[in-house]
């Protein structure tokens, strides 16, 4: 997999509007989160319409929750292992939130302004995919190639930076077999 400025080649570019400028440029963290649209259901538009704020929030009863909503990823990658890129990784989309991180001696705040976040299409509950996990550590060994400060050591959760609020992606992730795959 190559990334070219700033966009994963073999990605399928989607813009959302729901991102903006990195205030120091830098890129240096990794965020896992698992996504699933409504909860428990794979497959379909809703993730991408999510990001883009096209979801007809009457077509579901869950969507009325996300009201108002404004959130984006880098990137997803369903089911199936297509990957799908929102945001150019240069700039700070808008997919951690409220966040807080040890990063050596230092705890960071706004993970957003110095991460990439990449959403899984899954929950908490069913397994990732074989497809998932293999095109997420080629994802992963080309951000590391592109942006040097990004390590395996800097490949967090949304539940580690959030732990109050998320949980995703959750017991069904498995980082051991990540590890191996990369």
């Amino acid at each position: 997999m190559r990334i070219e400025a700033n966009w994963l080649q073999n990605a399928r570019p989607v813009a959302s509007p729901n991102f903006n400028e990195r205030p120091d440029g830098e890129v240096s963290a990794l965020v896992l989160h698992s996504i699933s649209l409504p909860p428990g259901h794979f497959g379909g538009e809703a993730i991408e319409k999510l990001f883009t704020n096209s979801l007809d929030l009457s077509s579901h009863s869950y969507f009325a929750n996300l009201e108002g909503l404004k959130v984006s990823a880098h990137l997803l990658i369903r089911r199936d292992g297509e990957l799908v890129q929102f945001v150019p990784f240069d700039k700070r989309a808008w997919h951690a939130g409220r966040s807080c991180w040890q990063d050596g001696h230092r705890q960071r705040r706004g993970l957003n302004d110095f991460s990439i976040g990449v959403e899984l299409e899954g929950d908490e509950i069913h397994p990732y995919t074989e497809r998932q996990y293999r095109n997420l550590a080629q994802v992963i060994n080309a951000l590391m190639s592109a942006y040097p400060a990004l390590t395996q050591a800097r490949i967090t959760s949304h539940a580690r930076i959030a732990p109050l609020r998320k949980s995703d992606p959750g017991p069904a992730f498995d980082w051991q077999y990540l590890q191996r795959c990369l």
